[in-house]
């Protein structure tokens, strides 16, 4: 939610003066998202920014009134959390992610820098409502390559460790991270691990490349975030959550790791360096 504050301040809000930002006391844990959610609704706040599929599931069930906003969403069409982008109808609006439009291009990218990977591992959460439409479009996109994806489930940390070294021992080494808030979480263990199993690997957000990962490709979540604050403004100023159509990103970046693509023994081609938005030496 960081961003949400500075856009706000760049739009003219001042905390305490014509605006006040509510946090959830305690950790944000996925079990008491639900608790969290019924926290803010009880104090009556004006808007709910929540994130990601698991927020803004908790966030919906516990209020059909006040706007809620959500800065990155996973299909939201999909998960019925609006009824179309153009007019959501409900009190639920904000920006899309297109992930699963972009399981394709990943998966070429990482054909790029490893052309002769023939199986990749797949990391998923499968409590995530957005997952399967992900999971249709990664699969056609490998079909399309002539790839075989290995399916691994990551419910905790723990389940982290175990996935890779079964993708290590099924002769896998290459890796898929779909887009998830949990696996987002748990980013530096997964690129830690897939560094220790040897595995070319590309992921939604820059984070994860920032983290030692090899490839990124995805919109950026900070600028999705400040254009958030756009929503609560003008929710703030009268606007109607189910006339504010959602948002998707227009612009895309790619991120690369060279340490870590050394440390594989992968070269990086001139041709996708220059197509980089940012190389991390």
């Amino acid at each position: 939610m960081a961003g949400i504050p500075p856009g706000l301040r760049d739009l003219g809000y001042v905390e305490g003066k014509n605006i006040t930002f509510v946090f959830p006391a305690g950790e944000i844990r996925p079990e008491r998202l639900s608790q969290l959610a019924a926290e803010l609704v009880s104090l009556k706040v004006d808007v709910i920014v929540a994130a990601a599929t698991a927020g803004i599931q908790a966030a919906g069930r516990e209020t059909k009134t006040i706007p809620i906003v959500m800065p990155v969403a996973n299909d939201p069409v999909e998960t019925g959390f609006v009824a179309s982008l153009g007019r959501p109808g409900g009190n639920i609006t904000g920006l899309a992610l297109i992930s699963s439009q972009l399981s394709g291009k990943r998966l070429e990218l990482l054909r790029t820098v490893a052309p002769e990977v023939s199986r990749i591992a797949v990391l998923f959460n499968p409590t995530n409502p957005a997952l399967p439409h992900q999971m249709r479009e990664t699969e056609a996109a490998a079909r399309a390559l002539g790839v075989h994806l290995q399916f691994l489930e990551v419910r905790d940390p723990k389940d982290v460790d175990k996935a890779l070294q079964i993708a290590t021992t099924s002769r896998t080494h290459a890796l898929v991270v779909l887009d998830d808030a949990l696996l987002f979480t748990y980013r530096t263990a997964i690129v830690k691990l897939a560094a220790k199993n040897r595995l070319a690997a590309i992921y939604g957000f820059r984070e994860f490349a920032e983290a030692g990962g090899l490839m990124a490709y995805a919109a950026n979540l900070a600028d999705m975030y400040r254009r958030a604050a756009t929503y609560v403004d003008r929710i703030l100023k009268g606007a109607k959550p189910a006339e504010l159509p959602v948002e998707q990103p227009t612009k895309f970046e790619l991120v690369i790791n060279l340490k870590t693509a050394k440390a594989l023994g992968l070269t990086i081609p001139p041709s996708l360096l220059a197509r980089a938005d940012e190389v991390i030496q």
